[in-house]
């Protein structure tokens, strides 16, 4: 199973895109979740799940954009509702290792040293908290404005926060030693099991957006 994560920056380098739509495709992870992202980006998936076009009097969205947005094959189960549905969206899939619940999100939609940070962060983990009370595997995945290999991007207060939250609900942030990366995927550690664990990055150069990509290939 492959999983993947980008921030696309709102697709700021929009003459870039269809360099950018190739990659998403060619890449052909199970679940891919992108972050800041736009409908015109054509990626060949059965199934997008988007957040509600975002509304904000301070900043001038197209009526395109989204904040997040999961595109899978996998069977479709339910939607589970979260803590703003402009900010993070929730959806239980059917995958070939059994029912996994994918939680995207942006934490800090104006980056972490913004007070909206940790306003959200509370409520977000308040979603994931609640997400783990059914017992069913999780991954939480998207844009975490937060480093933790390295002093690259992150606040004491917001790393601690997350921290605190895997650990409770038993998830492996699988992209933790990454350097330079606030993009992150986190699975139930029992979702895990006794998988093999692969990881790869893309556009370090960050010429297609301020984001590296990344993925995690979970192999049994």
């Amino acid at each position: 199973m492959k999983i993947a994560t980008w921030n696309v920056e709102r697709l700021k380098h929009k003459h870039e895109l269809p360099k950018i739509t190739e990659i998403c495709n060619q890449m052909a992870a199970d679940i891919l979740v992108l972050t800041e992202t736009d409908s015109s980006l054509d990626i060949n998936y059965r199934s997008c799940f988007r957040t509600l076009p975002p509304i904000d009097a301070a900043v001038p969205y197209r009526s395109t954009e989204n904040r997040v947005a999961i595109y899978t094959d996998y069977e479709f189960v339910e939607e589970h509702d979260t803590f703003d549905g402009q900010t993070a969206i929730c959806t239980e899939l059917l995958t070939d290792y059994g029912h996994l619940i994918v939680y995207g999100v942006v934490i800090g939609i104006f980056g972490n040293r913004h007070k909206n940070y940790m306003t959200d962060l509370p409520r977000i983990l308040t979603d994931v908290e609640r997400l783990a009370l059914n017992g069913k595997h999780l991954c939480i995945c998207g844009d975490f404005n937060c480093s933790f290999s390295d002093n690259y991007y992150f606040t004491e207060a917001g790393r601690t926060a997350l921290e605190e939250m895997l650990m409770r609900n038993e998830l492996e942030l699988l992209t933790r030693e990454q350097p330079e990366c606030i993009d992150h995927i986190a699975i139930s550690r029992k979702f895990i099991g006794a998988s093999a664990v692969s990881i790869e990055e893309w556009n370090r150069d960050k010429k297609l957006s301020d984001h590296k990509g990344i993925f995690v290939e979970l192999t049994r």
